[in-house]
């Protein structure tokens, strides 16, 4: 009786074993998405659910490099120079790109997509926030409702990923 019950535990941790490895192999294909930016290497990916935890240990001045995925939200509609991106609930993460030396298609909502880069908390004043709301396609009553400056889930990325 022993016997089979150690035979059973060893092939549970074997299978086991290769189930693992098979889900990390197939964790990141980059033949299923377009690079944007730098190319990076995809190590350990946050969630977004893992994103917004992250965010709300940072205050204003801290910064972390990190990867995260996740869903694009919106896209700046003039020349795709930034994107909001899911976080858990309603919150969303605002990503710029890196010395402004890249864009993303205006198309790309919706899609999902991995972020390299740094992370940290900033204040957008009512200007900047005027100015995001027209560039995003916002109404004119939409933008006159800003009224007041937002802390926000910033993002600057160094490389994008996004599925195909």
């Amino acid at each position: 009786m022993k016997k089979v019950n150690v035979i059973l535990i060893m092939l549970l941790l074997c299978v086991g074993t290769a189930v693992m490895a098979q889900k990390k192999a197939k964790a990141f294909d980059n033949k299923e998405y377009a690079s944007f930016g730098d190319k990076f290497k995809v190590s350990k990916i946050y969630t977004k659910e893992q994103m917004l935890k992250k965010y709300k240990t940072l205050k204003k001045g801290d910064t972390i490099r990190v990867q995260f995925q996740s869903n694009i939200k919106a896209v700046c509609k003039k020349k795709g120079c930034w994107m909001k991106m899911n976080l858990a609930g309603d919150d969303e993460s605002f990503v710029k790109f890196k010395d402004y030396g890249f864009f993303v298609p205006l198309n790309a909502d919706n899609s999902e997509a991995i972020v390299n880069g740094k992370a940290f908390v900033d204040v957008e004043s009512v200007e900047s926030l005027r100015h995001y709301a027209k560039d995003g396609g916002k109404s004119a009553a939409e933008i006159a409702k800003i009224t007041k400056p937002e802390v926000t889930y910033s993002f600057l990325a160094d490389g994008v990923y996004i599925k195909k």
